[in-house]
């Protein structure tokens, strides 16, 4: 029986998951899995991730297809990340639905991956025009739609919050992800330990602090005058005060009335309440975006790219290279114009 709703496979490969999303062009997820990549040691190394992923894809293809009840026949639309990423890992991604378009003649689309976070937010937030604030493991955003373009009012000047967290867990010896691990360890403690606070006009930097905290470790005094639990709290308050600093200067500027927090470090409750904070004194609606949604996946990038497609229709199939360094102001947003 020949499906009345159109139906779009959404597919994410930018760095560490493999995410897969069957949804319709209404918006309504049939299906998400996600199959990610955990380093044993270290952090992501782009080769091991690659072979991760093409290792994985076809199951977890499949396995998005059972659970909507589905087949590829089905198929009305394909949309996947074009970027920005890891090169390698982004380029598995890019062959795989170039395959599946022209072998099954479905029209592709390419997404930016950053647009994707704020657009699942948008959907499932019930949020219209908001100030977006997208923290991760490989970005650091405080974005707004403005002139056309989501345009970036600050960014972190070096490494990302999340990667920033991730590494200082694996200097701890944690094993990855660290982020839930900090986060756990922080509610422990109240002591605070003065870190670096670096926020430069708009912009943050995590280095110097991600090196004083580091530093932590090895002095005489760890484990007599502080603790782990200390370092952790100190970290993540200092860190999500600069972020917090940054996003209420932001909210001032465009005068938003929503503000909307997304990406995988968006589910730290402390960041949560720290921005919900400066969200109630500027009288914006506050919005996270659901667990199930905060880190990559393919709903995300399947539903920005219906939005996409109803506007301006597919790619040609040459406009789908991969674009590792793809700045998200640089991205026309004709759904929203």
């Amino acid at each position: 029986m020949k499906l009345k709703r159109k139906i779009c496979l959404g597919i994410e490969c930018t760095a560490h998951t493999f995410g897969v999303s069957i949804l319709d062009f209404d918006g309504n997820v049939i299906s998400i899995i996600n199959d990610t990549y955990i380093p044993e040691t270290g952090g992501l190394h782009p080769r091991k991730v690659r072979e991760h992923h093409l290792e994985c894809f076809d199951r977890t293809i499949t396995m998005a297809m059972t659970q909507a009840n589905l087949s590829i026949k089905d198929i009305n639309l394909i949309a996947f990340s074009q970027g920005p990423g890891l090169g390698p890992v982004l380029r598995v991604g890019a062959l795989i639905v170039r395959f599946l378009s022209q072998k099954l003649k479905i029209p592709l689309v390419g997404v930016n991956h950053c647009i994707g976070h704020i657009e699942i937010g948008r959907l499932k937030c019930g949020v219209k025009d908001p100030l977006t604030l997208y923290v991760s493991g490989g970005n650091t955003i405080i974005s707004a739609f403005e002139s056309e373009r989501y345009q970036i009012f600050g960014e972190t000047l070096d490494i990302a919050v999340g990667n920033f967290i991730d590494a200082f867990a694996r200097d701890a010896g944690l094993q990855h992800p660290g982020g839930p691990k900090i986060e756990s360890l922080a509610k422990k403690s109240k002591k605070y330990i003065p870190l670096p606070y670096v926020v430069k006009g708009m912009d943050l930097s995590f280095s110097g602090l991600y090196t004083a905290a580091k530093n932590l470790l090895k002095s005489r005094d760890y484990n007599r005058r502080y603790n782990l639990d200390d370092i952790a709290y100190s970290l993540q308050e200092t860190a999500f005060a600069m972020l917090t600093e940054v996003t209420e200067r932001a909210l001032a500027h465009t005068n938003k009335t929503e503000v909307l927090l997304t990406g995988g470090v968006a589910a730290n409750k402390r960041l949560q309440e720290m921005i919900a904070y400066i969200s109630n004194e500027h009288n914006a609606k506050y919005k996270v975006v659901p667990l199930k949604y905060t880190g990559d996946n393919g709903a995300m990038i399947g539903w920005t790219g219906i939005l996409k497609y109803k506007e301006v229709g597919a790619d040609d199939i040459e406009d789908t290279t991969i674009n590792p360094k793809w700045r998200m102001e640089n991205v026309e947003i004709p759904w929203r114009s």
